[in-house]
């Protein structure tokens, strides 16, 4: 069985329900991601789409999810799967075909997937909207609206609509993920703790002479011991001047004595991902010059921490950092002068180009508005989950710089739940103290 596999009826059918409760009467029709060729004859590795894994649990491709909202706290549900097929299996594994869908997964109706057209007309029937969103699939939108335009010709003599009122779900849908239930907690949790692992053993993994990709090999081997299917996205594995590259993946350099370390890596658990970044020093210790700049973006790091409150401007955690990393820029030399006007004027960006947070959960980059009306930022729910992640990068030819600081990249990356009582950060197991992270790569 699939590690993606999620059986849990009660729980999909409450998630389902919620969401048309909000949406109103009509038909959900959304279907999972598809495979997609790799190169040659070879696939990507299959994942379920994160929208309908979040309310079916249901791991397998070419899956259509039909949702009738009946009345206010009822729908019907009807799954879409491939059918069991014992030659094909014997190549792919075993299938949960139809029977063992309607079984495992607490819907009301399974049937094949090539049966999908010629049922869709009796599901629809009496229902004048369609909650779906286009663009996301262009062959099944294709497919959607030459089936629509089959049914218009077929009773033209009644001059019906082309097709009904159709609606995007996902605004509501990624409202309803923003905050987190608690079996998705869990699964952040566990990815957390997994990921936080990892990066320990990569500090005391790690030593001059060897290559990114070493590193990095024992990083995700305690990812994929614990349970991990996969990485919530591929590793950032920088050496050196590669950790000025915000999203280096070559992971291929070797290490050498007085190099900082960048790892960004998470492992993904029960369809969540977690999202950590560390810097360390491959020889074990800090140069001075390098302590310097890691209390700059630690300081601002747990700031924009603290500033992650419940019903704060989503944006809180960003400003707060900027405010202490420009501080810390002055102290470190690097800018001069009053330091409301070196954030109004933007001064900081040739150092710290990028935002501080992003929603995290089924996606690293998950689903949720960050702004609202008149682009105001949307405050902070309990129950979301945010990154606060601060960096500093100094490239190896900057001459705005002093010298000692040239060629040091430092980011400090953490996932935050927040709760009703404040912020509370998922990732504190991974080492982030200079005096803990000298630690853990000594052993």
């Amino acid at each position: 069985m699939s590690r993606d596999t999620a059986i849990d009826p009660r729980l999909h059918r409450l998630r389902r329900q919620r969401l048309l409760d909000r949406l109103g009467s009509g038909v959900l029709l959304l279907s999972t991601a598809p495979e997609t060729i790799r190169n040659g004859d070879v696939l990507h590795e299959y994942r379920p789409g994160s929208d309908f894994h979040y309310l079916t649990g249901f791991p397998e491709p070419e899956a259509v999810l039909v949702a009738i909202a009946d009345r206010p706290g009822r729908h019907r549900c009807v799954l879409f799967v491939r059918p069991r097929d014992p030659a094909r299996e014997v190549w792919d594994g075993p299938r949960f075909g139809v029977a063992g869908s309607k079984r495992s997964f607490g819907v009301d109706d399974a049937y094949p997937i090539g049966e999908l057209w010629q049922r869709m007309p009796a599901l629809m029937q009496g229902q004048e909207r369609l909650f779906h969103r286009l663009g996301g699939d262009p062959a099944f939108d294709r497919r959607l609206l030459e089936h629509f335009a089959g049914q218009a010709r077929k009773h033209r003599r009644r001059q019906p609509a082309a097709h009904p009122t159709i609606q995007d779900p996902l605004p509501a849908l990624a409202e309803q993920r923003r905050s987190k239930d608690a079996a998705e907690l869990a699964a952040l949790r566990t990815a957390a703790g997994i990921s936080a692992a990892g990066h320990r053993a990569a500090m005391a993994a790690a030593r001059p002479g060897q290559r990114e990709y070493e590193v990095q090999a024992e990083l995700e081997a305690v990812f994929r011991r614990a349970g991990s299917p996969r990485n919530g996205y591929p590793s950032i594995v920088a050496s050196g001047r590669n950790a000025c590259v915000l999203h280096y993946h070559e992971n291929d350099r070797e290490l050498r004595a007085g190099d900082l370390l960048l790892i960004d890596a998470g492992a993904e658990w029960g369809g969540s991902t977690a999202d950590i970044t560390r810097t360390f020093p491959v020889s074990g210790r800090f140069t001075a010059a390098q302590a310097a700049v890691y209390r700059v973006v630690l300081r601002a790091q747990l700031a924009g921490i603290r500033a992650s409150r419940p019903g704060a401007p989503w944006d809180s955690a960003h400003k707060t950092c900027i405010r202490w990393l420009v501080k810390g820029l002055v102290e470190l030399g690097v800018l001069r002068g009053d330091a409301s006007r070196l954030i109004r004027k933007e001064k900081f960006k040739p150092w710290y180009m990028h935002g501080t947070s992003h929603w995290l959960g089924r996606d690293v980059h998950d689903v949720g508005a960050y702004l609202g009306a008149g682009d105001r930022p949307e405050p902070l729910p309990v129950g979301s989950v945010l990154t606060v992640e601060p960096g500093l990068y100094f490239a190896p030819r900057d001459r705005r710089v002093p010298a000692e600081l040239r060629g040091i990249g430092i980011r400090i990356e953490d996932d935050v739940l927040v709760g009703k009582g404040g912020p509370e950060v998922l990732t504190a197991a991974a080492p982030k103290t200079i005096a803990e992270v000298e630690q853990a790569c000594r052993r």
